[in-house]
């Protein structure tokens, strides 16, 4: 499951697949930081006026960090509703268990 978000000036496609945000098919971030937020929000601002949010390195401005996030979303559904989601879940809930037993 991909999602197409934008292409960057240099021609790297940015689009979100599963639960990531990749640039070119590569990682870039797992989540959005508004720019408000961001430690180097100044710089930010100056280079990329529209931008509201980032991911990694990559600025977005509302509509696509609206539509990446949507995505985001829907990844995250999906992998919790699979069995591998489910398995992951049943694993950490018993590792817990296993933890607060020990101690």
């Amino acid at each position: 499951m991909s999602t197409y978000i934008k292409t960057t000036a240099d021609g790297r496609k940015v689009e979100v697949v599963g639960q990531t945000i990749c640039l070119d098919g590569k990682k870039e971030a797992d989540y959005l930081v508004p720019v408000a937020e961001h430690p180097n929000r100044e710089a930010i601002v100056q280079a990329v006026p529209e931008a509201t949010h980032v991911a990694g390195r990559l600025p977005l401005t509302a509509a696509e960090a609206a539509l990446a996030a949507e995505a985001l979303e829907a990844g995250r559904l999906a992998y919790e509703t699979s069995p591998r989601g489910l398995a992951e879940r049943m694993r950490t809930a018993q590792n817990q268990a296993l933890a607060n037993r020990d101690g």
